[in-house]
C-alpha cells in the first residue's frame, strides 16, 4: 500500500494511521499539507475529476498558491496517493512478527478490509479506483497507485512463500484479486464483506497448502 490501501478510506481506523494526532501543541498545517489532505479525501470521496477551484477552497489555498507548489492538478493527486501510503501500510499491514505465522498474517489484512468496509463512507481501495478513474497507465498517480498495489501483492508472496505455499507466485495473485474485487464490490454498495473476504482468502490459502 507504499499500500494501499491500503486501502481504508476516510471515515474508518485508518485516519488515525495517517493524520497527526489533535491537540494545542499540533503545528498548523502548511499550505501543501491543507491541499494534500484536502485532495485525498475529495479525490476519494468526489473522484478524480474533482476540480482545483473545489480543492483549493476546500483546502483554505488560493490558486495561485497552489501553482507555486505543484506543477497542476495530476502532481497534486500524485503527491496526495503517495503521502496515504504509510500511515494506510501501518493500518493494513501487520506488525512484524504479530502475528507470526504466515495464514495469519495474510488474514490480518482481509480482517481489515472487512472493517473499512463497515464505514458508511467507504468507496473502496483508494489506489485501485485512481487506476480505474484515469485509465492512463503512465498517469504520475497511475504510477504511485502501481507501486501500492503491488506492495500488497509482494507482501502475499512474502508470507505464501514463508508458508511454504505450493505456488507463492499464484496465491499472491489469487489474494490481490480477492482484495481489490472484494474492496470494488463494497465500494460501490454492490455487496457486504463480513465474512466473506476472509473465508475466501482463508480457502485460498487452505489450498495453496499453507497451514494454520
Amino acid at each position: 500500500m507504499t499500500i494501499a490501501t491500503p486501502d481504508p478510506p476516510t471515515g474508518t481506523g485508518a485516519d488515525a494511521a495517517i493524520a497527526p494526532p489533535a491537540g494545542a501543541g499540533t503545528p498548523k498545517p502548511s499550505p501543501r499539507d491543507r491541499l494534500l489532505d484536502a485532495a485525498a479525501a475529495l479525490f476519494y470521496r468526489e473522484g478524480v475529476s474533482t476540480g482545483i477551484d473545489a480543492l483549493c477552497k476546500a483546502a483554505g489555498v488560493s490558486k495561485r498558491s497552489m501553482y507555486q507548489l505543484f506543477a497542476g492538478k495530476d502532481e497534486m493527486l500524485a503527491a496526495a496517493l503517495d503521502r496515504q501510503g504509510p500511515g494506510l501500510a501501518a493500518w493494513l499491514l501487520p506488525p512484524a512478527g504479530r502475528p507470526a505465522a504466515p495464514r495469519a498474517r495474510i488474514l490480518h489484512v482481509f480482517e481489515r478490509l472487512e472493517e473499512a468496509a463497515l464505514a458508511p463512507d467507504y468507496r473502496g481501495c483508494p489506489y485501485l479506483a485512481t487506476q480505474v478513474e484515469l485509465k492512463n497507465p503512465g498517469h504520475p498517480a497511475s504510477l504511485v497507485a502501481a507501486r501500492a498495489k503491488q506492495s500488497l501483492t509482494d507482501f502475499f508472496r512474502a508470507e505464501a512463500e514463508r508458508g511454504g505455499a505450493a505456488d507463492p507466485d499464484l496465491l499472491a495473485r489469487q489474494l490481490t484479486l480477492v482484495y481489490d474485487g472484494a474492496s470494488a464490490r463494497a465500494g460501490i454498495k454492490a455487496d457486504t464483506l463480513e465474512g466473506l473476504a476472509v473465508t475466501t482468502a482463508a480457502a485460498l490459502i487452505e489450498t495453496a497448502g499453507i497451514e494454520a
